[in-house]
């Protein structure tokens, strides 16, 4: 097992699955007790995660997402909705607006950690229609989608992306 800043590294987007290794349901398992496991804005966790294996169902999300062909391809989809709602009841519009989609977000990322931890890859989409996201998955009224998640064992590893130079990103107050 890695320790956590080598599994940091090692988490790269990855767009193409072995269609023959399916995820195992304990590290399924362990992936969404660690997104779950995730801090969030009063331990409201105002996050819903849908678990989507079912071929037609990926099929129609890859659909909505630009026909992102890959969804179709990883065994398993994880799409992270906020729950604006919750986190309204407790902490009104700024819950709704921004603690919800913190929330699903951080959930998120420690779900795509936890892949890479499990021995597996993941990708982050981003790009969807929303409304074809809440209709193919028929979520209950007021949840976001916020992020489709792949997951499965990788048919290829890419190339570390470039990042920006730490000086570039971090400003150190007062400067």
């Amino acid at each position: 097992m890695w320790d956590f800043f080598e599994t940091v590294h090692r988490r790269h987007s990855v767009r193409k699955y072995q269609s023959d290794m399916p995820v195992e349901a304990d590290k399924l398992h362990a992936i969404l007790e660690t997104a779950c496991a995730a801090p969030s804005a009063g331990d409201l966790q105002s996050y819903r995660i849908i678990q989507v294996e079912q071929a037609e169902t990926r099929a129609r999300l890859s659909a909505a997402a630009g026909d992102q062909d890959f969804l179709q391809e990883a065994p398993v989809l994880l799409v992270f909705c906020a729950d604006p709602l919750t986190a309204g009841k407790e902490y009104g519009e700024r819950g709704e607006t921004l603690y919800a989609i913190q929330d699903t977000t951080i959930a998120a990322a420690y779900a795509q950690l936890a892949a890479v931890a499990a021995g597996m890859a993941s990708a982050w989409v981003g790009y969807f229609d929303e409304q074809q996201v809440i209709d193919a998955l028929q979520l209950d009224v007021g949840l976001k989608p916020v992020a489709i998640i792949a997951i499965g064992y990788p048919a290829e590893l890419p190339a570390p992306t470039p990042r920006r130079p730490i000086d570039e990103v971090v400003t150190q107050f007062p400067g």
